[in-house]
């Protein structure tokens, strides 16, 4: 795992954009290995995973159960209040943030090399989904 030793200070936005990555790789890994989806049907099944709105509502439950660390919510903040060029058009700004919230932290948390955390919050993530739509 890469360690960026200023990954605290780094552009909201640039966080974001390795968060989302960071949480496909998640996603997928998890589908796969449940192994209950169709090939064909796997970016279907994830898109439930990844969406803005599934980022949002999972990224609003951290910040109402207060979960995250102080460095975290820093990070948190930070993104929710990035100001993007383009907002999605199947979206509204708020929970627009929310997602570039929730991306930025494990972006931060992926450079930072916390490897642990950043499982523990990603699959988290994968579950507060999955419960939210019935299936766990």
């Amino acid at each position: 795992m890469t360690k960026v030793e200023n990954a605290h200070q780094m552009k909201s936005l640039a966080l974001a954009y390795m968060g989302d990555t960071i949480h496909d790789l998640y996603v997928r890994e998890h589908l796969l290995v449940k192994g209950t989806i169709q090939p064909q049907k796997l970016h279907q099944s994830a898109v439930r995973f990844v969406s803005a709105e599934a980022q949002s509502f999972v990224a609003k439950e951290w910040a109402a159960q207060e979960i995250l660390g102080e460095r975290e919510s820093s990070v948190f903040r930070r993104g929710k209040n990035a100001k993007s060029g383009s907002i999605p058009k199947n979206t509204d700004v708020l929970t627009y943030r929310y997602a570039t919230a929730f991306e930025a932290v494990l972006g931060y948390l992926y450079l930072a090399g916390e490897e642990e955390r950043l499982s523990e919050l990603a699959h988290g993530a994968i579950r507060s989904i999955e419960e939210k739509e019935g299936e766990a």
